[in-house]
């Protein structure tokens, strides 16, 4: 049976997306040629995809408070999928830029992931602490 929502984990990521929506909207608003707003959703998907990799590989299981802050509230608000899409189908008059938009939004978001788990894992490695032996690589 699945556990109740915990209600601060709930309020936690509600604020943390409306944190990340802001940094967004801050970043998207000043760009006034409509035909850099794709490459901009581009370049803050990747890095919000690098910032989460970092969140998740540095809290991991721990912190679960901070996890859905940053995690899933502010990453979350602050990446869009539905941008993303919106601005890749508007480029439907140029199939091929269009295609590689979205390859790149993906590759980048997948590349970004990784090197940010790797960043997070390295964050989290306490200098001194002794691993245990099974968790030893």
């Amino acid at each position: 049976m699945p556990q109740p929502l915990d209600p601060r984990v709930l309020g936690v990521t509600v604020v943390g997306g409306a944190v990340g929506v802001l940094a967004r909207g801050l970043i998207i608003a000043p760009v006034v040629d409509p035909s850099a707003v794709p490459w901009v959703t581009l370049a803050i998907n990747a890095v919000g995809s690098l910032l989460l990799g970092v969140v998740v590989g540095w809290l991991d299981d721990r912190h679960p408070l901070a996890r859905a802050f940053l995690g899933t509230g502010v990453m979350g608000g602050f990446t869009t999928y539905s941008a993303f899409a919106v601005a890749t189908t508007l480029w439907l008059s140029t199939p091929w830029l269009a295609g590689a938009l979205a390859a790149a939004s993906v590759i980048a978001g997948v590349v970004g992931a990784v090197v940010g788990l790797f960043i997070g894992r390295r964050i989290a490695d306490v200098p001194g602490e002794i691993e245990p032996l099974e968790d030893a690589e």
